[in-house]
């Protein structure tokens, strides 16, 4: 493989136009700043990559200032004036622990450049062979459950045939009975956020009743022991999403019978090589994954669906729409984009067109870190 020199390296962070707040289990997101990472050959491709942190480090470890600070002073000199390839940055990085949002934006940015390189479509080049992936709709925490099942209508009535409903202690069976009440047929699963215990595991049994595809992270963001022994109590089936930050997590989450699905988070598991590696250990073991989302601005979105791609990304995906969240955009990504689907084509990610006017006019901070003379 030909490795071009880097010869100019960018890290932005922008402001993306949030249509409204979002809420859920960890809170109500009010703003939303996001990472990008641009790289520049020495022969004029350009690579992007986004690093979709939140302000606080109330997801994961990670947080947006520590991001921009870990990219800067670590991640950014590996590859300055260096002829390097997504899987040697990614091999070099697991120096560092963790940080792997912070990893990942790096080196989809050198996938995007081994794409236009190749000449072969991104998905292509992860390996994937799904032309088509489907999107699911998220329902957050809404004020009423009137509101909940009227939302709930809206994205159904947009084409959407999963629905995710955000739930938290107080704010569960009731919602979830009156959606279902509602709308008997709709493929319905709930998003815990983390937010109970094994005290809570009479309640979560009360769920069965509604006939749903999982409940997705119901105990602790770090826990895989705890929900082996929930999976032997209840009928729903388990989707672990925040316990899964490396294909070595999954490979013991499948060992302990602690979930049936994953929710792989390209991002949380800090490259596209591990979600490699997952979707083997899914292949193998029969377990269904899909893939999610971290309000992403496109960039972001267009390694998800690379990654939504392989052969056992099996449910929909959250990759949802830029009108869903925000109230513009600055790729022509949307072109792919016809309710509830994404369509790829022979070109997917190579031709990303970038508006960088519209990133400038929502642009915070930027720094040129590195360039070549």
């Amino acid at each position: 493989m030909i490795k071009p020199k880097i010869v100019k390296t960018e890290l932005l962070e922008v402001a993306l136009p949030l249509l409204r707040p979002y809420s859920t289990g960890f809170g109500t997101l009010k703003d939303r700043n996001t990472l990008f990472v641009r790289l520049e050959t020495e022969d004029g491709l350009v690579g992007w990559g986004e690093a979709a942190q939140v302000r606080d480090p109330i997801y994961l470890e990670e947080w947006l200032n520590g991001s921009w600070q870990f990219i800067t002073e670590y991640l950014l000199p590996m590859i300055h004036s260096k002829s390097i390839s997504s899987a040697e940055f990614s091999k070099l990085a697991l120096r560092y622990r963790r940080n792997n949002i912070s990893k990942f934006a790096v080196e989809t940015a050198l996938w995007m450049i081994e794409a236009k390189r190749a000449k072969i479509s991104y998905a292509t080049l992860v390996g994937g062979d799904k032309k088509v992936i489907e999107s699911g709709a998220c329902v957050g925490l809404q004020n009423s459950i009137q509101e909940t099942v009227e939302s709930v209508g809206s994205k159904l009535a947009l084409g959407y045939n999963r629905i995710k409903l955000k739930i938290q202690p107080g704010w569960d069976y009731k919602i979830v009975r009156a959606v279902r009440e509602k709308y008997p047929d709709c493929m319905l699963m709930v998003d815990a956020n983390s937010s109970y215990t094994l005290k809570d595991v009479p309640l979560l049994q009360k769920l069965d009743e509604f006939n749903l595809l999982m409940i997705e992270q119901p105990l602790s963001y770090d826990d895989i022991v705890d929900h082996s022994k929930l999976a032997q109590q209840i009928q729903t089936p388990i989707c672990l999403d925040e316990s899964i930050c490396s294909p070595d997590d999954a490979r013991k989450a499948i060992e302990l019978k602690a979930c049936q699905i994953i929710n792989v988070k390209p991002a949380r598991v800090g490259s596209l090589y591990a979600v490699q590696r997952i979707n083997e250990l899914a292949q193998k073991h029969k377990i269904r994954l899909w893939c999610g989302g971290m309000l992403e601005g496109d960039l972001g979105k267009i390694a998800n669906l690379a990654a939504a791609s392989l052969s056992e990304f099996s449910l929909p995906a959250d990759i949802s729409h830029w009108e869903t969240y925000y109230a513009s955009t600055f790729t022509n990504l949307d072109s792919l984009f016809s309710c509830p689907q994404y369509t790829l084509n022979s070109k997917f990610g190579t031709d990303l067109d970038v508006d960088e006017a519209w990133i400038k006019k929502f642009l915070v901070r930027k720094t040129t870190l590195h360039k070549a003379n």
